[in-house]
């Protein structure tokens, strides 16, 4: 399971926590604008635009997680399992399979509006990258800088939400999770009242009572909330530091930790890393569940106009700053 935001101070930023319980080998990926994006049933797209973000490191092809384009247009594919629904091949679609998904549309794409019309004409194809690696059923979340919306392919048809929160989490469908909000909106982040009743007295004993009833569980609805009042309650400065910073912060109130969600078979999800990348530079900042310290890459430091895959693999050994 897992969480994207957008986040907006003088830059824009948009990242996510991966939670999973097994690792794929994630590397930050570079693909430069004249490296050739195959696709399995629509057009090949042998220019494009370049794009950054994690991907998994088992193929030789961007199966982006996460990924920005050189537009500031971002997007994040999180688990659906139980709703996501891919079709068969319809001959008077677009056939796109979920793993080309990305790149298909950071691509060709510089803002929302322009994916919308792509959007128009696409079905989301079960085809398999391999036997080994089948699809994994997902919705996404897609930003610019000014808005964002949800993309999820279910067994009624495709739905394509605007997200005024900028945040998305897991199942259920976006639309509910937006609806459920309404069951939090006594929820401040200031000192509240007493509305319990006139005739007894009742006293603000501790800071922060605004926020009792703030979900703290690591459900997916749960998650949606807390991190949705995290973020829009959420104050920092402009500087870069500030908002690389604040974001991580924000990203923190719903990570997982090892031990807390078992999955079976010794097995536990937790938060593999975090992302924030900032839309408007093309810096890539992460960290892991191993390593504290923010890492970064910035993808105008490459060769975009390269023909080939340019990658890093995360760092996940703790590094400690000693200063004695």
């Amino acid at each position: 399971m897992c969480t994207s935001i957008t986040y907006t101070t003088k830059d824009h930023y948009f990242g996510r926590n991966f939670d999973y319980e097994i690792s794929y080998d994630e590397v930050v990926t570079i693909t430069p604008r004249n490296y050739s994006l195959d696709f399995r049933k629509v057009k090949n797209l042998d220019t494009h635009y370049a794009m950054i973000g994690i991907a998994a490191g088992i193929a030789d092809y961007p199966l982006y997680y996460d990924a920005t384009n050189e537009k500031g247009l971002s997007m994040a594919g999180l688990n659906f399992s139980g709703y996501a629904e891919y079709k068969e091949i319809q001959s008077e679609k677009d056939n796109v399979s979920p793993f080309e998904f990305i790149p298909w549309i950071l691509g060709q794409c510089s803002t929302v509006n322009e994916a919308k019309k792509l959007l128009e004409t696409i079905n989301l194809a079960a085809i398999n990258f391999s036997e080994d690696l089948p699809l994994s059923p997902l919705h996404w979340l897609l930003a610019d800088k000014e808005k964002s919306i949800v993309i999820e392919s279910m067994k009624d048809g495709l739905h394509i939400h605007d997200n005024p929160v900028g945040v998305l989490t897991n199942s259920p469908s976006f639309d509910y999770q937006l609806f459920n909000l309404n069951n939090y909106r006594v929820l401040s982040n200031k000192t509240p009242k007493n509305n319990f009743s006139n005739k007894v007295v009742l006293n603000a004993y501790s800071r922060g009572m605004g926020g009792i009833g703030l979900p703290g569980d690591l459900s997916s609805t749960s998650r949606f909330v807390k991190a949705t009042f995290t973020k829009l309650n959420s104050v920092s400065g402009d500087s870069e530091s500030e908002s690389i910073s604040q974001f991580f912060h924000i990203l923190g109130s719903v990570e997982q930790q090892k031990g807390l969600c078992d999955v079976g078979g010794g097995k536990y999800e937790y938060t593999i890393y975090s992302s924030c990348c900032n839309v408007d530079k093309g810096i890539y900042y992460y960290r892991t569940y191993e390593d504290s310290q923010i890492t970064a890459v910035d993808m105008n430091k490459e060769n975009l106009d390269s023909d080939k895959l340019i990658s890093y693999q995360i760092v996940e050994k703790q590094q400690i700053n000693y200063i004695n």
